[in-house]
């Protein structure tokens, strides 16, 4: 035993100061590897739709109704299942609209009270006692854990179960008691959540959707392009916050940053009034269909426009400043000709939609405006000093990444470029050039980099990445041709639109291309996946979100409302359990309050992707090598033990 393994083992010793300490772990740790392994959750491309994702979240994807069909058979009505599992759904709500009908309440919480206990027992039956004991709540951790541990052949306590429960009722605690057992069931329903990107824009709630992550038992994030945008702004990078800004008001969601953020957004309010005042935006309607007074849709309609003349303009300096981005087709604006109204891209002339450019110099058409600079000096500022936006954002680098592996999956947001013979695009990044998990390692230090590098120069080229990032065709969170924002406002014609995607996606079921992909990531192609999102698969034209012999899975099925048409569902999740992996396809939410109060479940359709032959045990995952190294280091400490080479510690 060399003087690293004796020092390592005397660290260790603190902690197991005895052999029958270290032993009693060894068979605690054994016994673990023998579990069933713990249920992953996979969802991507939330966009802000929070009821739907925190419905998702709390029904388990349908496998809490399933495990209350389990538990009760046909010992109970549909209705009352239904009614039970709403309650586990939204305790709170479910429990003052019940209370607020029933004549009898100490009859509901004595009738209700051991069903919630029974599905709790049925829910933590692939958990240890330790590890469940961490998810109950301080108040009641004792009572629950009594109750949970109730035998239902034995006669002895029925009394003394019996007693728990009254007792409860009749010192006016039992609402909170149902309120923790329904959240209980929620936590135990999933072990692991996996948010393959894209929390923000579009839909109207991210902000609560972080809150709820940052709250969550266990979760990670793999960035996406909406995301890293988001962090962009939130350093100050103009690009970023511009984007930002213009996608908040075309989506009618302004109140994100108002509201959520509490960003000051009148300076911009007042001056897109002024300068556009005169000028319809007749290329800049709302996308969707937002709730707003006519006096806010126009208002909104203005800002965006006005922040899309300024995108143009700030994104311009940004090509400028890093032409290793290869970006220099997308400065349109100097393309234009204001006479006859038109704009030339990729040489091809094309009539402009929208002919009012009133804060555009012609002969410096990239330069802004005194007024526009001090709205964005503003901007940048009102984002840098968010406190609540940059604990979103930090809650992003300590829990998320450009991509995970776990459990024999590859996790990220879009794609791994790759040229058309399927072999992996060079991008360069700052004068050196990488491609595969290189390209995602190199990106993912430049993020970090920009939010805690010493260094300016390495802050602002970090955040200028980000930007990049966003709409880089290099970048593998986005992966098209391009960022086509100013033909989609400015030209009518398809085809200037057309963001042709990476060859990623047109290969998708090519298993040689995919296994040199995993190979690149030092995984076993026989045994691995890749999980990601970003394209929306579209269902309803028969497209199937199962690729390449099941070594892909592509779950962006539409969560955000604007893509639910293109889509023809609500979005997917992925589950992984001990018997396999299952896939959720979800109709829409039709609104908190019909679930609460016409007990409305989002309806799922479920398919097996993959059933095992024996169950997954813990000894079989990431979690299983890395207790087995732990068993390894304990077994040779108590080596140590009986050697005499270490002494207890009595």
């Amino acid at each position: 035993m060399d003087a690293t393994q004796v020092r390592y083992l005397e660290l260790l010793s603190q902690l197991f100061p005895t052999a029958n300490k270290a032993s009693a772990e060894i068979i605690n740790l054994r016994a673990i590897l023998n579990l069933p392994k713990g249920t992953e959750f996979f969802a991507s491309d939330i966009h802000g739709e929070f009821d739907a994702f925190s419905h998702i979240l709390r029904n388990g994807s349908g496998s809490i109704r399933l495990k209350i069909d389990d538990v009760f058979g046909e010992d109970i009505t549909d209705a009352e299942k239904r009614s039970l599992a709403t309650l586990i759904y939204y305790p709170r709500e479910k429990m003052e609209l019940i209370l607020s009908q029933t004549d009898d309440e100490v009859a509901w919480f004595n009738e209700t009270l051991p069903r919630l206990v029974a599905v709790c027992k049925r829910a933590a039956q692939k958990y240890t006692r330790s590890r469940v004991r961490r998810a109950l709540p301080n108040d009641f951790a004792y009572l629950i854990e009594e109750l949970m541990n109730e035998d239902d052949h034995g006669v002895d306590k029925k009394a003394y179960y019996a007693a728990i429960i009254e007792a409860t009722i009749s010192t006016g605690r039992a609402l909170e008691l149902v309120e923790s057992l329904c959240l209980l069931i929620q936590w135990l329903a999933i072990d692991q959540l996996h948010i393959i990107g894209d929390i923000y824009d579009r839909g109207p709630a991210p902000d609560i959707i972080m809150e709820t992550l940052i709250d969550y038992h266990d979760v990670d994030v793999q960035w996406g392009n909406h995301d890293v945008v988001w962090m962009g702004a939130a350093l100050g990078q103009r690009g970023c916050i511009a984007h930002v800004v213009r996608n908040c008001a075309r989506y009618g969601n302004l109140s994100i940053l108002e509201d959520a953020y509490g960003i000051n957004i009148l300076p911009l309010a007042s001056f897109a009034q002024e300068a556009y005042k005169d000028d319809p935006c007749v290329a800049f309607g709302l996308k969707g269909n937002p709730d707003l007074s006519d006096a806010e849709r126009e208002l909104n309609i203005k800002i965006q426009k006005a922040m899309a003349i300024i995108q143009f303009k700030v994104e311009a300096k940004l090509i400028d400043d890093n032409p290793s981005f290869g970006l220099e087709d997308r400065k349109l604006l100097d393309k234009i000709d204001p006479i006859r109204n038109t704009v030339v891209v990729d040489g091809i002339e094309y009539e402009l939609t929208d002919t009012v450019f009133p804060t555009v110099d012609w002969n410096d058409p990239y330069a802004l405006t005194p007024e526009e600079e001090e709205v964005m000096l503003r901007l940048e500022q009102a984002f840098i000093n968010c406190e609540k936006l940059q604990r979103h954002m930090h809650f992003f680098l300590e829990h998320g990444s450009l991509y995970k592996i776990h459990n024999n999956n590859l996790m990220f947001h879009a794609c791994v470029p790759l040229n058309e013979d399927g072999t992996l695009k060079e991008v360069e990044v700052f004068g050196n050039t990488y491609a595969g998990r290189a390209l995602y390692d190199v990106m993912e230090s430049y993020v970090r980099a920009a939010f805690f590098d010493p260094d300016p120069d390495m802050r602002k080229r970090g955040a200028d990445l980000m930007w990049y990032m966003w709409l880089g065709q290099g970048s593998p969170l986005f992966a098209k041709s391009k960022m086509a924002t100013f033909e989609l406002y400015l030209i009518a014609d398809k085809a200037a639109r057309k963001e042709v995607k990476n060859a990623f996606y047109t290969l998708m079921d090519n298993e040689e291309v995919f296994a040199n992909i995993f190979e690149d990531f030092g995984m076993d192609p026989h045994l691995s996946r890749i999980i990601c999102g970003h394209v929306p698969v579209k269902v309803k034209d028969g497209e199937d979100p199962v690729k390449c012999n099941g070594r892909v899975l592509t779950i962006d099925g539409g969560f955000s409302r604007a893509y639910q048409p293109t889509t023809g569902i609500a979005g997917y999740t992925l589950i992984s359990n001990s018997y396999g992996f299952i896939l959720a396809a979800h109709e829409p939410l039709e609104s908190k309050q019909a679930a609460v109060e016409k007990e409305l479940d989002i309806h799922s359709s479920r398919r097996v992707v993959e059933r095992v032959d024996t169950r997954t045990l813990v000894a079989d995952t990431d979690t299983g090598a890395k207790l087995k190294s732990r068993i390894a280091d304990l077994e040779q400490l108590l080596e140590a033990y009986h050697t005499g080479a270490i002494a207890e510690k009595a």
